[in-house]
């Protein structure tokens, strides 16, 4: 018997694992990149367009990075987000806040 001989199976069953490593990283990234949405449209309302190109600006730049992307995400997304220096919601002026007091 040939020693360096892999049975056919072992490799159908490599083939399985990998393709249900990509679904399920896929579902993984689909649900990060929505929480990330919601999160930041909450803490950038009207400014959807901008978040949702952000995210996208740091998905392509972590799957070039790892093979663990999500990973990354959370991190690459505030960085971008600080990098347009959007204006948050809870960032009023102080003049907002005079008739408060």
């Amino acid at each position: 018997m040939n020693m360096n001989h892999i049975p056919q199976s072992i490799h159908a069953r490599h083939a399985d694992a990998v393709a249900a490593f990509a679904v399920r990283l896929n579902d993984a990234m689909a649900e990060l990149k929505d929480r990330l949405q919601e999160h930041y449209e909450r803490v950038y309302p009207g400014q959807a367009e901008q978040v949702r190109n952000a995210i996208a600006h740091a998905e392509a730049f972590a799957l070039d990075l790892s093979m663990f992307p999500h990973l990354f995400l959370p991190d690459l997304v505030e960085a971008r987000m600080a990098e347009l220096r959007l204006r948050p919601a809870f960032a009023r002026s102080e003049a907002s806040f005079a008739h408060a007091a």
